[in-house]
């Protein structure tokens, strides 16, 4: 091992390093096994490890293009976020894993020190893929030492919140690392299979597109309580918010095939003037991973190339598209305030990526139940959904203070919000509060649409 590398043999020190005992000057009691944020740790950390299980060593350092990363990088930036920000607070003798490690696995962090080029993540032969795992390892070992051993005396209370805060941060990394891989995975003319689908659920009818109506008036909006949420959802707020109605349900392919087949992209006048450049320049025709063949539309999936479901929710459309088909369609995007408003009245519950299916799945058939009223389905999980709203700062918001300030702030620009989560997402991370936010071209993520008028 180079000598500049901390050694992860367990159960001792690092190999010339500090001994445990001198680590653990501070501490909490939330840590103290079997704690809740004991028992996280080791839950997100394990899934992790179970996403990367189908994986072979090449199918780690893919990257398909600048906006994505290697599933090798994931792993390491995870493992990173525990030892720049967590680990030097609880044990200030803590011993970095490698010297470098610090330049090449920080993301966006500038307070954290300069980072290697984000689109030239892939060119990175070295650390090879073991060597990633044992940087884990060797910071799993450090963490575990310290939740399992830290008393109460001389805590520090923040630690707590760094901890939840690297776990939410690694749940979002998980969801990357799928989305990465299903577009490398695309690029491949074999149409390589990550997960073999084995659902044998019978075909249903789509619950028809209905509408619920929701009075104007003057909403709370924004993240309240004392659990977990980033800095972005706060603070919570008042919003004087129209009357308006929310669709039950996701738009289906059947529904935007609709839309292509009527010329919607061959028509400038449903289009917003970037988008319809942007479309033109790429080629748009459909959403991406769709190709078409002889017998109809395919698709490519986490499962391989398949046949373009007809009552499946349609995903990876860009913000553009997402708003072209709603004003074909002679309704429009919600606001984040409207979907959040609406949201109150369902649980938050869905096709998350704890279900294995890696794909969205179609709404119920309410039409079994003819008694029932209007209901809101697909809220939470299978595609994100597309806001009208710009990713902006509520009003008094402030970042949190330090380098992670910059976990979300610095973003608020160029951005639109997205709302309810993937089948990709995991379900202990996802809230009614939750923001994602993208860049109205981005198509890769599992994103969707609902409508609104």
């Amino acid at each position: 091992m180079d000598d500049n590398v901390a050694d992860p043999g367990a159960p001792g020190p690092a190999k010339g390093g500090v001994p445990l005992t001198a680590c653990l000057s501070l501490s909490h009691d939330l840590f103290a096994p079997p704690s809740s944020l004991y028992k996280r740790f080791q839950d997100v950390r394990r899934f992790t490890a179970e996403l990367c299980a189908p994986l072979i060593p090449e199918d780690f350092v893919l990257q398909s293009m600048p906006e994505a990363s290697p599933t090798r990088w994931h792993l390491a930036h995870t493992a990173w976020f525990f030892e720049t920000f967590f680990l030097p607070k609880a044990m200030p003798a803590y011993r970095p894993y490698h010297p470098h490690y610090n330049y090449l696995f920080n993301s966006y962090y500038h307070g954290a020190g300069p980072q290697f080029s984000r689109a030239q993540r892939g060119l990175l032969s070295r650390p090879s893929v073991s060597e990633v795992f044992a940087y884990r390892d060797y910071v799993d070992w450090q963490m575990n030492v310290f939740l399992q051993e830290a008393s109460a005396e001389d805590h520090d209370p923040s630690l707590s919140t760094i901890l939840e805060l690297g776990l939410h941060h690694e749940q979002q990394h998980q969801e990357l690392i799928l989305t990465d891989l299903k577009h490398a995975f695309s690029c491949n003319p074999l149409c390589p299979i990550y997960h073999k689908d084995t659902s044998t659920s019978e075909a249903r009818p789509t619950a028809p597109m209905g509408w619920m109506r929701f009075g104007e008036g003057l909403y709370d909006i924004g993240h309240a309580g004392d659990e977990f949420c980033f800095d972005h959802e706060r603070p919570r707020h008042s919003t004087w918010v129209p009357s308006f109605q929310l669709a039950t349900r996701l738009v289906t392919n059947a529904e935007f095939a609709e839309f292509l087949d009527d010329d919607g992209y061959r028509r400038p006048e449903l289009w917003l003037s970037d988008g319809w450049t942007l479309a033109q320049q790429e080629g748009w025709n459909a959403p991406l991973y769709w190709r078409r063949h002889d017998d109809g539309w395919r698709h490519f999936t986490l499962s391989g190339l398949r046949e373009v479901a007809p009552d499946e929710p349609v995903c990876h459309v860009s913000f553009y598209e997402a708003d072209a088909y709603a004003r074909w369609a002679e309704a429009r995007l919600p606001t984040e305030a409207e979907w959040e408003v609406a949201s109150e009245s369902v649980d938050v519950a869905g096709n998350f990526v704890e279900n294995g299916r890696f794909h969205p799945g179609p709404a119920g058939d309410t039409e079994t139940r003819p008694w029932a009223l209007p209901m809101l389905q697909q809220m939470f999980g299978d595609a994100w959904e597309w806001t009208a709203s710009s990713y902006a700062p509520y009003p008094g918001y402030r970042p949190a203070e330090g380098v992670l300030g910059e976990y979300n702030g610095k973003f608020m620009c160029n951005q639109f919000v997205l709302r309810g989560g993937s089948c990709v997402t995991p379900a202990s991370h996802i809230r009614r509060t939750y923001r994602n936010f993208f860049p109205p071209a981005a198509r890769w993520q599992f994103t969707g649409i609902r409508l609104a008028r």
